[in-house]
């Protein structure tokens, strides 16, 4: 029997589901091709109110709804929503809340402009995925997520959850997406952010909250990097080459071979363990 090998992906974004930027047709390229006969995925979204229920088929998961979580001393509680990817034997979640996920659109009003609660949506994001993953009772060998939206799992895994048995052999992989603000509107970042167990020192790698900021705290927290060419900059480069530890990274183009490419760089990352 095969001993299969454990992917969990984090995105806000995904085709067929939703598609904001590129980035939703990288992630389902490189989903559909990690997913085999010797790789497990699974899959985890906000449920944005622009994700439509009905047309993708998605359906609540009773025994791992119910979770709360704290952000800035207030308490959300976290519904857990799930749909088969098409054509795939592959379950994508949906992390649902009234407060943070229920409007129309998914990070931009009717009129484009960023919402002013897009730190505290992705600060409740980020700690629901963890705490979900745990309710799963699956460890996860790696763990990639994409853009500025998962950019504090990395830190939350390296510290606050880096003694649970569920993210202790856990590899996180960080994939840069490209940049869609400038910088969030947010007081109290580091007091919002916190979690038990983290120090406001170790925030600090997220600087001033702008779209570069998260990339480069994730960038410190993570045991690997990946970024298509045209998105790295010469800042987030040296934020590569500065790192504490070396940092594998896969600069990709979007062509034929993604999916091929991304999946031997994850298995490079598991072989090292072996």
């Amino acid at each position: 029997m095969v001993n299969k090998k454990r992917v969990l992906i984090i995105t806000h974004e995904m085709e067929p589901y939703l598609e904001i930027t590129p980035t939703a047709h990288t992630v389902l390229k490189t989903t559909s091709f990690l997913n085999n006969n010797t790789t497990e995925v699974r899959v985890l979204m906000p449920r944005f109110g622009n994700v439509n229920e009905r047309r993708h088929r998605l359906h609540e998961v009773v025994r791992l709804s119910g979770i709360n979580i704290i952000v800035d001393e207030d308490d959300y509680p976290l519904i857990i929503k799930v749909a088969s990817l098409p054509g795939a034997r592959l379950q994508v979640y949906f992390l649902e809340n009234q407060e943070f996920f229920k409007r129309k659109n998914d990070v931009r009003d009717d009129k484009g402009t960023f919402y002013e609660d897009n730190a505290e949506r992705m600060i409740f994001f980020c700690k629901g995925v963890l705490e979900t993953v745990r309710k799963f009772g699956w460890a996860p060998d790696v763990i990639i997520c994409h853009g500025w939206m998962s950019s504090l799992i990395p830190l939350y895994g390296k510290t606050a959850y880096k003694t649970d048995p569920i993210f202790t052999n856990s590899k996180f992989l960080y994939s840069i997406d490209a940049p869609m603000f400038d910088q969030m509107a947010v007081d109290l970042f580091n007091q919002k952010a916190s979690i038990k167990r983290v120090l406001t020192s170790e925030l600090e790698p997220y600087g001033n909250v702008t779209n570069n900021d998260l990339h480069k705290g994730a960038i410190y927290y993570s045991d690997a990097v990946m970024v298509q060419t045209e998105n790295l900059s010469p800042e987030l480069q040296a934020a590569i080459d500065s790192s504490p530890t070396p940092k594998p990274l896969l600069v990709y183009d979007n062509d034929e071979h993604l999916g091929e490419t991304v999946k031997d760089f994850v298995k490079a990352l598991t072989d090292n363990e072996d």
